[in-house]
């Protein structure tokens, strides 16, 4: 992972995040991008939305202004290489625009802009739209802690397959892997399902050995039972696929991943 893109975002988890992504750059011997998208109205002289608008536009500028000073500041004796995007529009667009050469995408918990209130749809964009993995970050989370375990939310769908392929060089580093499976009840066969056996397989060839873990799922659903599962593991990350079923199907109904991104423990890996 040599190309890492932070997002960044003024709010009392980024130094926390910033701290991650330097570890992260120096454990990799990579290169950081840390990239600050503003809204369009913040970047242009008019404001076709009226006077709330305008008023926010020299506080947007402001904002974007300090947070460069601040975080090149402490940038400046880290001993990382790395370069500033400023952006105007979208957090989820400029990341994916962003993220063609990327290796891993870091991304806080809280959705940007919410005042720190509401779970990161963001991440659940960006991780549907670019082709690298996304790692959400705990607000309070201050490093990866490659002394604990990982635990591989894994079903053996090729959603679950391009995470695990994704995770490898972060999961080399952990302590130990388990591989877990939750059971629901009767299952349907699917034409790209993969026995568990398969993703151990694939893991030993890169030199990493792991443990399967069949769980069941309790009345909190599939999420909850990868969460019990992960702390009764002192896990220091989640790796899951997202988005498994229709996009439509999980913003009118839910799903695993919009569970795992309400209420982020650890890092959490996703990957489409």
């Amino acid at each position: 992972m040599k190309s890492i893109l932070f997002n960044a975002f003024a709010d009392k988890g980024h130094p926390q995040r910033l701290d991650l992504a330097l570890d992260l750059a120096r454990a990799f011997d990579g290169h950081l991008s840390v990239l600050n998208a503003v809204p369009y109205e913040a970047a242009g002289t008019i404001d076709p939305y009226g006077a709330a608008f305008a008023a926010m536009v020299p506080i947007w500028r402001e904002e974007a202004a300090k947070l460069k000073a601040d975080t090149e500041k402490d940038l400046a004796n880290e001993g990382v290489a790395w370069d500033w995007i400023d952006c105007a529009g979208p957090v989820s667009l400029s990341l994916i625009r962003h993220s063609t050469l990327a290796d891993l995408i870091l991304i806080g918990e809280k959705e940007p802009r919410s005042g720190g209130k509401s779970p990161s749809f963001t991440a659940g964009e960006v991780a549907l739209g670019a082709d690298c993995p996304v790692l959400v970050l705990p607000d309070e989370c201050k490093r990866l802690d490659f002394d604990k375990t990982a635990v591989v939310a894994w079903d053996g769908s090729s959603e679950s397959s391009h995470a695990l392929r994704a995770a490898v060089p972060l999961l080399a580093k952990m302590k130990a892997v388990y591989l877990v499976t939750v059971g629901e009840g009767k299952k349907t066969d699917k034409d790209f399902d993969l026995p568990a056996v398969r993703g151990a397989d694939y893991l030993s060839r890169h030199g990493i050995g792991c443990e399967i873990v069949q769980v069941a799922a309790d009345d909190k659903g599939v999420a909850h039972a990868i969460q019990s599962a992960a702390d009764t593991r002192d896990a220091g990350l989640i790796v899951m696929g997202c988005y498994g079923r229709l996009r439509l199907a999980e913003r009118l109904f839910g799903g695993v991943t919009r569970a795992m991104l309400t209420d982020v423990k650890v890092p959490l890996l996703l990957k489409h």
